[in-house]
């Protein structure tokens, strides 16, 4: 049985998300995942101006003159949501986890999603795919996927990026919109990513916690890494030992948007200390000015 506690946030993220959804981000997503492609959806009298190519000669030689293939925009998608469930995500030194954050985006996700009569899946991964659930319609749907991300209970501490991308490309064979949320503390995913890009469209929501950018002057500190437990005692005194910190986590931000961009990864930043709101719609009306 799911603890009352689990139905409770379920219930708080539904209430918040779906109010997000009605207000603001049911349109800017139809705008911006317009469909797979085009399906066919009747034959018509040719017009002058009409394209000779979609001209339907069985039908044109059955009636003796001229009929066209009239063709329409295909609206369903599949959204994947790929969710990392690694112990790092459990961070946080806000009023929320990294990965409190990510179920109220993927929900927020998926609700725009089933407004748009489109299927929702699910896989949830660590160094391996702990959860799978394929995809479906419906807002009982929904509110499942939901609350497997906040009731799942990782085995495995680590996080392996590409074990998920390899996963999702054998068991979805349709071409899918996939959001990879995640904090993107792994390696050697960048091949996986550019495989699995040229099959679906992926953004990459990219969740970080300010503590993992900047150190405070709060003295010494023992840092403990939530996914291979190694412990380190740092001097937050020593300035040298701040602007080393905040270099290499600034180097590591440049570094993964520049794999982004390079194999055309849609990314987006998402902060722990800000609302999400502004750069999700910020995202969708820049995305949606390339596809006018």
């Amino acid at each position: 049985m799911i603890p009352q506690e689990i139905l409770k946030k379920v219930r708080k993220i539904e209430i918040t998300t779906r109010g997000l959804v009605n207000d603001v981000f049911s349109g800017e997503y139809h705008s911006v995942f317009k469909g797979r492609g085009m399906e066919f959806s009747e034959v018509r009298e040719y017009q002058i101006g009409d394209d000779i190519r979609t001209i339907d000669w069985n039908v044109t030689a059955r009636y003796g003159h001229p009929y066209v293939k009239v063709f329409e925009e295909e609206r369903e998608l599949t959204v994947m949501l790929l969710v990392d469930a690694s112990f790092s995500s459990e961070f946080g030194t806000h009023e929320r986890m990294k990965g409190e954050i990510a179920a109220e985006i993927c929900a927020l996700l998926a609700f725009s999603a089933i407004k748009n009569n489109d299927k929702v899946g699910l896989s949830i991964f660590t160094d391996r795919v702990e959860k799978f659930v394929p995809p479906r319609k419906g807002k009982s749907h929904v509110l499942r996927v939901i609350r497997e991300i906040l009731y799942f209970k990782p085995e495995h501490r680590q996080t392996d990026i590409a074990v998920a991308l390899e996963h999702l490309n054998r068991v979805i064979r349709r071409r899918s919109t996939v959001f990879l949320v995640s904090d993107f503390l792994s390696k050697d995913y960048e091949r996986a990513l550019r495989i699995a890009n040229k099959r679906h469209d992926i953004v990459a929501i990219h969740i970080v916690d300010p503590r993992e950018l900047a150190l405070p002057p709060v003295g010494y500190i023992e840092f403990e890494d939530a996914e291979t437990g190694e412990v380190l005692l740092v001097n937050t005194w020593d300035s040298r030992v701040r602007e080393a910190f905040a270099f290499h986590a600034e180097d590591s931000l440049r570094q993964k948007e520049k794999l982004f961009q390079s194999i055309n990864v849609d990314s987006i930043v998402i902060r722990t200390d800000t609302s999400y709101v502004e750069p999700l719609i910020r995202f969708f009306r820049i995305r949606a000015k390339r596809f006018r």
